[in-house]
Protein backbone atom coordinates (compact mmCIF):
# COMPACT_ATOMS: atom_id res chain seq x y z
CA UNK A 1 0.00 0.00 0.00
CA UNK A 2 1.26 3.48 -0.89
CA UNK A 3 1.74 5.88 2.02
CA UNK A 4 -0.60 8.76 1.11
CA UNK A 5 -1.63 11.02 3.97
CA UNK A 6 -4.02 13.46 2.28
CA UNK A 7 -4.71 15.78 -0.62
CA UNK A 8 -2.04 18.45 -1.06
CA UNK A 9 -3.68 20.59 -3.73
CA UNK A 10 -6.13 20.79 -6.60
CA UNK A 11 -5.06 22.59 -9.79
CA UNK A 12 -7.46 24.65 -11.90
CA UNK A 13 -6.63 26.25 -15.26
CA UNK A 14 -8.77 29.29 -15.96
CA UNK A 15 -9.50 31.21 -19.16
CA UNK A 16 -9.50 34.71 -17.63
CA UNK A 17 -7.14 35.09 -14.69
CA UNK A 18 -8.57 38.35 -13.32
CA UNK A 19 -12.15 37.06 -13.35
CA UNK A 20 -11.23 33.73 -11.75
CA UNK A 21 -8.96 35.35 -9.16
CA UNK A 22 -11.82 37.64 -8.11
CA UNK A 23 -14.26 34.70 -8.02
CA UNK A 24 -12.10 32.48 -5.82
CA UNK A 25 -10.77 35.23 -3.51
CA UNK A 26 -13.45 37.92 -3.26
CA UNK A 27 -16.59 35.84 -3.78
CA UNK A 28 -15.65 32.44 -2.31
CA UNK A 29 -13.23 34.04 0.18
CA UNK A 30 -10.23 31.77 -0.33
CA UNK A 31 -7.02 33.10 1.21
CA UNK A 32 -4.10 33.99 -1.08
CA UNK A 33 -0.94 32.12 -0.10
CA UNK A 34 1.21 33.36 -3.00
CA UNK A 35 0.93 34.77 -6.50
CA UNK A 36 3.60 34.47 -9.17
CA UNK A 37 3.75 35.56 -12.80
CA UNK A 38 5.93 33.27 -14.92
CA UNK A 39 6.84 35.32 -17.99
CA UNK A 40 8.46 32.39 -19.82
CA UNK A 41 5.08 30.60 -19.74
CA UNK A 42 2.89 33.73 -19.94
CA UNK A 43 1.17 32.26 -16.90
CA UNK A 44 0.01 33.27 -13.46
CA UNK A 45 0.07 30.79 -10.60
CA UNK A 46 -2.09 31.73 -7.64
CA UNK A 47 -1.93 29.50 -4.55
CA UNK A 48 -5.11 29.66 -2.48
CA UNK A 49 -5.99 28.18 0.90
CA UNK A 50 -9.41 26.74 1.64
CA UNK A 51 -9.50 24.87 4.94
CA UNK A 52 -6.64 22.38 4.91
CA UNK A 53 -6.50 22.20 1.10
CA UNK A 54 -4.56 24.32 -1.36
CA UNK A 55 -5.91 25.29 -4.77
CA UNK A 56 -3.49 26.25 -7.52
CA UNK A 57 -5.13 28.61 -10.01
CA UNK A 58 -3.25 28.78 -13.32
CA UNK A 59 -3.65 30.86 -16.44
CA UNK A 60 -2.16 29.58 -19.68
CA UNK A 61 -2.72 31.10 -23.11
CA UNK A 62 -4.75 29.11 -25.63
CA UNK A 63 -6.00 26.28 -23.44
CA UNK A 64 -8.88 24.16 -24.79
CA UNK A 65 -12.33 24.32 -23.23
CA UNK A 66 -13.27 21.74 -20.60
CA UNK A 67 -16.39 19.66 -21.15
CA UNK A 68 -18.58 20.11 -18.06
CA UNK A 69 -22.00 19.10 -19.35
CA UNK A 70 -22.90 16.50 -20.24
CA UNK A 71 -20.65 15.01 -17.61
CA UNK A 72 -17.54 13.47 -19.10
CA UNK A 73 -15.15 10.88 -17.72
CA UNK A 74 -12.49 12.12 -15.35
CA UNK A 75 -12.65 14.63 -12.52
CA UNK A 76 -16.32 15.31 -11.93
CA UNK A 77 -16.41 18.34 -9.63
CA UNK A 78 -14.93 19.98 -6.54
CA UNK A 79 -17.01 19.94 -3.36
CA UNK A 80 -16.67 22.51 -0.57
CA UNK A 81 -18.05 22.16 2.97
CA UNK A 82 -20.37 24.76 4.44
CA UNK A 83 -22.00 25.07 7.84
CA UNK A 84 -25.16 26.71 6.45
CA UNK A 85 -26.17 25.92 2.88
CA UNK A 86 -28.99 28.50 2.71
CA UNK A 87 -26.62 31.27 3.83
CA UNK A 88 -23.99 30.19 1.29
CA UNK A 89 -26.60 30.13 -1.48
CA UNK A 90 -27.88 33.60 -0.56
CA UNK A 91 -24.31 34.95 -0.51
CA UNK A 92 -23.67 33.49 -3.99
CA UNK A 93 -26.95 35.04 -5.19
CA UNK A 94 -25.65 38.48 -4.14
CA UNK A 95 -23.05 38.02 -6.92
CA UNK A 96 -25.67 36.73 -9.40
CA UNK A 97 -24.29 33.21 -9.13
CA UNK A 98 -27.05 30.67 -9.65
CA UNK A 99 -27.23 27.41 -7.75
CA UNK A 100 -29.21 24.30 -8.47
CA UNK A 101 -32.07 23.41 -6.11
CA UNK A 102 -30.91 21.90 -2.82
CA UNK A 103 -30.83 18.11 -2.90
CA UNK A 104 -30.52 15.54 -0.15
CA UNK A 105 -27.74 12.96 -0.30
CA UNK A 106 -29.70 9.71 -0.13
CA UNK A 107 -26.85 7.95 1.67
CA UNK A 108 -25.81 10.53 4.30
CA UNK A 109 -29.00 12.62 4.53
CA UNK A 110 -26.89 15.78 4.09
CA UNK A 111 -27.96 18.68 1.89
CA UNK A 112 -25.99 19.84 -1.15
CA UNK A 113 -26.20 21.98 -4.27
CA UNK A 114 -24.13 22.78 -7.33
CA UNK A 115 -22.96 26.01 -8.97
CA UNK A 116 -20.26 26.88 -11.51
CA UNK A 117 -17.07 28.89 -11.55
CA UNK A 118 -16.40 31.45 -14.34
CA UNK A 119 -15.19 28.67 -16.66
CA UNK A 120 -18.23 26.49 -15.98
CA UNK A 121 -16.29 24.12 -13.70
CA UNK A 122 -18.94 22.41 -11.57
CA UNK A 123 -18.58 23.20 -7.87
CA UNK A 124 -20.58 21.68 -5.03
CA UNK A 125 -21.58 23.04 -1.63
CA UNK A 126 -22.07 20.22 0.88
CA UNK A 127 -23.55 21.02 4.27
CA UNK A 128 -21.69 19.60 7.27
Amino acid sequence: MINISGIHHVAIICSDYAISKRFYTEILGFEIISEVYRSERESYKLDLKVGDIQIELFSFPGTPLRVSRPEAQGLRHLAFSTENIELAISELAEYDIETEPIRIDEITGKRFTFFSDPDNLPLELYEK
